[in-house]
């Protein structure tokens, strides 16, 4: 149940009602202060104002229109015009006892799903992935898994960078491994070492050079030796990133890939249709695109290249194709492009230019998801302490020895397999969830022991959170599906605990709106406090029965919240830490 929605539907209508007009939104937001209700409505003092009412006047005229009577005790006016509502302990009780129907917590998948194609990962094949590619990946991730809860149809793309002048470069070096007689593959296993050879090479060697830019020209023109060498790359390259997904615990797969070489064949079809609808002009020899809506003060354009002299494309003209591609064959409703905040220009050039060439219907969502920088302790991107860019596997590994080591050392008569594998799991959950956690427009800082504390809004506080809420109910050494007496709510911190956990829809709806998982971290970890508080002040285990009952039922909602939750942020939970 979304009670945020629910009261939105109720107090607009009435709103509307007493006089508003039909678009006059309610505002319904959870109240910051038990004193001020579980929720408040805020949209009182707008409607009034565009009414010519006070404030308070409207709210009166809006409360008189308004039954809530079926799920609140007290519906009160405060302040210049707010609307505070205090839910009923009983409609409260009704609505957790619904969580035991399913393993969904009875949250409904949406009327009308949409599908949605989710732009995330798109790593550089010429190179390992490295912590730069963290983000998008995991927040992408993070953010496909609670779209299709919801019941959406998700199209996962990783538009993965495979085309383009440096891989001419690194067909070359291959090449010339293999009339060394050199094992190609064996060199290959490492990306990074590859491509610095390859570099220099290119830099140092000007008959390397020469040859590597004659095989971009046979790669772009199909030739099929050439295409051989190039796949055999990529399939290297796609074969380390499959690695990482699958440490990380993502959903992206091999059938989940859609590169850039995808797009080559329509390429100069898009130019074909900006040149026939007049969107083109030449300049210094490049086919452009200028645009009045990003014209700066004195005037000028920066304009959309789509072609550059002598014929060449550039990312922006593989990027339409895709719009085209996604609107036309795989009809989206919604695309979301989880994209460094740095190409915020590009991206409104592009789904601008996409809805003038119609390329899109006008109400498919284009959407750009920007994120923040990985930063150092230094205030800079994040690097290895040699200086150069972190592998994103290394760090896996690093992240999985220290959260071992830092397990170990709390439980020492633990056996070696289970403490490896909580390790592996703490290690991993605590690399995605700082990431997740934050604001994804923000910069964050990378900082180990921030992110491997057992305090605060970290993974492993709230998988031993999670993994104590369990212990407690398993401690019961009762049958959880068998309790079916109702839930009472007689204590300030059951009832707060209630409220929580009925705001759990409200955390998840968030997500899939904004595309920010930060939401659901920030609901997760108010909802283990919350427990907490309640725990300590309400006796579970040692209460007569009735109410042992009662608050277990609460235990065991919680202990489903978490996991369900950690679950949608692509995060495996641990029984026992």
């Amino acid at each position: 149940m979304n009670i945020q929605t629910l009261l939105n539907q109720r107090i607009q209508a009435a709103m509307v009602a007493a006089g508003a007009a039909e678009s006059a939104p309610a505002i319904v937001r959870q109240s910051a202060k038990v004193q001020f209700g579980d929720y408040q409505a805020n949209g009182i003092m707008g409607a009034a104002k565009a009414l010519k009412m006070k404030p308070r006047d409207f709210a009166q005229a809006t409360l008189e229109k308004l039954d809530l009577s079926d799920l609140a005790d007290k519906v009160e006016i405060a302040g210049p015009g707010f609307i505070n509502i205090f839910l009923k302990s009983d409609w409260l009780s009704q609505q957790l006892a619904q969580f035991r129907q399913d393993d969904r917590l009875d949250i409904k998948e949406v009327n009308a799903p949409e599908t949605v194609v989710v732009d995330y990962s798109s790593p550089n094949l010429a190179k390992e992935m490295h912590v730069g590619h963290l983000r998008s990946t995991v927040i992408g991730d993070a953010v496909v898994r609670t779209l299709e809860f919801l019941g959406h149809m998700v199209v996962r793309q990783n538009h993965v960078g495979d085309w383009g002048t440096q891989f001419g470069m690194l067909l070359a070096y291959m090449e010339r491994l293999r009339a060394e007689s050199t094992e190609v593959s064996m060199v290959l296993s490492d990306l990074e070492v590859f491509y610095r050879s390859a570099k220099t090479c290119f830099d140092e060697d000007e008959a390397f050079a020469a040859r590597a830019r004659e095989l971009v020209v046979s790669l772009q023109s199909g030739d099929e030796e050439c295409l051989a060498l190039w796949d055999e790359f990529i399939n290297v390259s796609l074969t380390h990133c499959e690695e990482t997904y699958q440490e990380l615990g993502v959903s992206l797969e091999r059938q989940h890939v859609m590169p850039e070489s995808a797009y080559n064949d329509d390429l100069q079809n898009v130019v074909n249709e900006l040149q026939e609808q007049g969107l083109l002009q030449e300049s210094n020899g490049a086919q452009c695109v200028f645009m009045e809506e990003f014209a700066n003060k004195e005037g000028e354009i920066t304009p959309v290249i789509v072609q550059k002299t002598g014929g060449g494309f550039l990312y922006a003209t593989t990027d339409l194709a895709a719009v085209r591609f996604r609107q036309h064959t795989l009809s989206a409703d919604r695309v979301l492009y989880f994209v460094d905040a740095r190409q915020a220009l590009h991206f409104q050039q592009i789904f601008t230019l996409s809805r003038k060439a119609g390329f899109v219907k006008e109400s498919t969502q284009l959407e750009h998801m920007p994120f923040g920088t990985v930063m150092g302790s230094d205030g800079k991107p994040f690097k290895t302490r040699s200086g150069g860019v972190a592998k994103l596997s290394e760090l896996l590994d690093e992240a999985k020895e220290r959260a071992y080591q830092l397990v170990a050392a709390k439980n020492p008569e633990m056996e070696e397999e289970e403490l490896r594998n909580i390790g592996r799991v703490v290690g991993i959950a605590s690399v995605k969830y700082a990431d997740l956690s934050k604001n994804r427009t923000s910069d964050y800082v990378f900082n180990w022991d921030t992110m491997l504390s057992f305090e605060g809004n970290t993974a492993p506080y709230l998988l031993y959170a999670y993994s104590r809420v369990a212990s407690i109910v398993k401690r019961s050494g009762m049958d959880v599906s068998a309790l079916t007496t109702d839930i009472n709510l007689l204590e300030p911190q059951e009832r707060a605990l209630a409220v929580k956990l009925c705001q759990f829809e409200e955390a998840i709806q968030q997500v899939a709106n904004d595309g920010m998982p930060h939401f659901l971290c920030a609901y997760l970890y108010d909802l283990a406090g919350t427990f907490m508080t309640f725990y300590e002040a309400c006796p579970i285990l040692n209460a007569e029965e009735e109410v042992k009952n009662s608050r277990l039922q609460l235990a065991v909602n919680t202990a489903s919240s978490m996991k369900l939750g950690l679950s949608l942020l692509g995060i495996e939970t641990l029984e026992r830490m």
